[in-house]
């Protein structure tokens, strides 16, 4: 019989160390693997090109709950967040595989909502559905879908070039996905209470919105590529702007500082957490679930996307000794805390 104090949980270790674990026990033995595990997505060279292929998992119960989660919207959102993923290595998505466990609680008509939904995603990012698997579940519904996509060699982006001076952009608003989710929470709650009670969500669409129908930001990627920007480092923002600001740090060794008075968001955001009596810089640092588009760049790149209406320049990426700050509206740096979501807690 094992000693139980030989036992590590691995809500020890996190989501990041536990990758960091298994990562450590392999060496990529192929020259054609230029990037493997660390990443929003693996690097294959393919002569011409870089092949970049992502994949996630989402668990019913963990990741989405069917209680308030349409299947349409979550095909359409298992697709956006891998697509997402390939957009963070500033690479265009071509193909998607899906892989699905069902329980028998699920229909055929159930099923074909979930592919109404993919199928929606794959017009939208013009990405083919070309494969995947399904199997038997005893306990609800588990997705996989991996994107496979492409990039010029002299154009990928990694987590890990961010450089001294570079300026600190994300795209679009932040916070409104966590603040949707509190709200269909809230909901959720009401209605087991009384369910005769119907949902109030009118004024909440366009959070709401952001957490069930997330959009992955293939235009911005579009654009850059058309200015001829390459991103210094990059990275999608699906645990929250901390958490996603301490891989790119870490993984370039800097040190940055971003100013709360930069940081966009929606008024939505804002007003949904005040009613909840929550600190908007909560949602927007650590809610995780907008996948918006965080990099950085050089400052002789400013000039051609300093008038984008939906890139935001947030700071600056300084020495490593500096740390990572929030400025504060009053112009005191406090140290920048990674606080998002953690799949192990």
């Amino acid at each position: 019989m094992s000693d139980s104090s030989d036992r590590t949980e691995i809500k020890k270790l996190g989501e990041f160390g536990l990758i960091d674990k298994i990562s450590g026990n392999f060496i990529n033995k192929n020259s054609n693997t230029v990037k493997g595990i660390g990443d929003d997505a693996a690097v294959l060279d393919m002569g011409t090109h870089y092949q970049l292929i992502s994949t996630d998992m989402l668990v019913e119960g963990i990741h989405f709950d069917l209680s308030y989660f349409p299947l349409h919207h979550l095909g359409y959102k298992s697709v956006a967040v891998n697509v997402s993923d390939i957009a963070a290595m500033n690479g265009i998505a071509e193909q998607i595989t899906v892989s699905l466990a069902l329980s028998n609680r699920f229909s055929l008509e159930a099923i074909d909502a979930f592919y109404e939904g993919v199928k929606a995603a794959c017009e939208a990012y013009n990405v083919d559905l070309v494969g995947g698997d399904t199997t038997a579940s005893k306990a609800g519904l588990v997705i996989s879908v991996t994107a496979i996509g492409k990039v010029e060699k002299g154009k990928v982006a990694y987590r890990s070039g961010a450089k001294l001076n570079d300026i600190i952009c994300v795209t679009g608003d932040l916070g409104a996905a966590y603040m949707g989710l509190q709200v269909l929470e809230r909901e959720k709650q009401v209605f087991l209470e009384n369910p005769d009670m119907q949902p109030q969500l009118d004024k909440y669409t366009y959070i709401v919105g952001r957490q069930l129908k997330p959009e992955a930001r293939m235009d911005l990627v579009h654009e850059l590529l058309d200015l001829n920007i390459v991103p210094s480092s990059m990275i999608d923002i699906s645990d929250g702007l901390a958490s996603e600001l301490h891989h790119i740090a870490t993984q370039s060794g800097v040190g940055l500082n971003i100013h709360e008075d930069k940081l966009p968001f929606a008024s939505a955001m804002q007003e949904a957490a005040i009613e909840f009596k929550l600190d908007p810089n909560t949602a927007i640092l650590n809610g995780g679930e907008d996948y918006e588009l965080l990099f950085t760049i050089s400052q002789g790149d400013f000039e051609k996307v300093k008038n984008h209406p939906d890139i935001h320049f947030i700071g600056y990426i300084n020495e490593k000794s500096n740390g990572l700050n929030l400025v504060t509206n009053n112009g005191n740096p406090i140290p920048l805390k990674a606080q998002g979501w953690d799949h192990f807690s």
